[in-house]
């Protein structure tokens, strides 16, 4: 009996080592399988990840670019209006300067006439007459002489200036020539008789001189 069961015992050993390491290797493979399975789960989910992330730069990136296009339009309208408003205060303040330069250049053309009236008076007064032995004639020419100084003095004040070129050359923007003569010993184009002063006013013609002029 003992016997029999020891052979028993000997055959069956090897059927169950056989078995054991067949389900060790069966248990090994789904193992590695599931590994492998979880392995694929994950790289796929980082891949989606990387896509997400990818797709997310782009439009931040995409909305980066709009976002500095527009504030480099505003700031070129920004620059553009304060260089306009500049230029409005620039020209603003050109006409307020000539205003108050020019804004009496009427008023200055009337007392012209009276200026010219003095310069005739004055020059109409015989130089010979002139004499203590003709006391109202010596007076009156004194005091035409003073107001004729004295009005000189407010133009010059208020930047009215006298332009009498005898001699000088033509200049078409301060003199007018009424005629052309020839005169001995005088270049061409010199001013050789000047019949009305001229008159400038902050460097501006009021006036032109009236003159006669060498023939070119």
């Amino acid at each position: 009996m003992a016997a029999q069961c020891s052979g028993l015992v000997r055959r069956t050993l090897p059927a169950i080592a056989l078995s054991l390491r067949t389900s060790s290797r069966l248990l090994c493979t789904a193992t590695k399988q599931k590994n492998n399975g979880q392995n694929l789960e994950d790289d796929s989910s980082q891949n989606e990840q990387k896509t997400d992330s990818a797709s997310t730069e782009k439009t931040l990136t995409e909305e980066k670019v709009k976002l500095e296009e527009q504030l480099k339009e505003t700031l070129e309208k920004y620059k553009r209006a304060l260089a306009d408003t500049e230029n409005l205060r620039r020209r603003s303040q050109k006409l307020v300067e000539e205003a108050k330069l020019y804004g009496i250049q009427g008023f200055c053309k009337d007392l012209l006439e009276v200026a010219d009236i003095l310069e005739k008076a004055t020059a109409s007064v015989p130089k010979d007459e002139i004499k203590e032995e003709n006391p109202h004639l010596k007076n009156l020419y004194e005091g035409l002489v003073m107001t004729e100084v004295q009005i000189q003095k407010v133009f010059t004040k208020h930047g009215l200036l006298k332009l009498n070129p005898v001699g000088a050359k033509f200049d078409p923007y301060e003199h007018e020539a009424l005629f052309h003569t020839p005169v001995e010993g005088k270049e061409p184009g010199t001013i050789a008789l000047v019949t009305k002063v001229g008159y400038k006013l902050h460097g501006r013609t009021l006036r032109p001189a009236l003159e006669s002029a060498q023939e070119r």
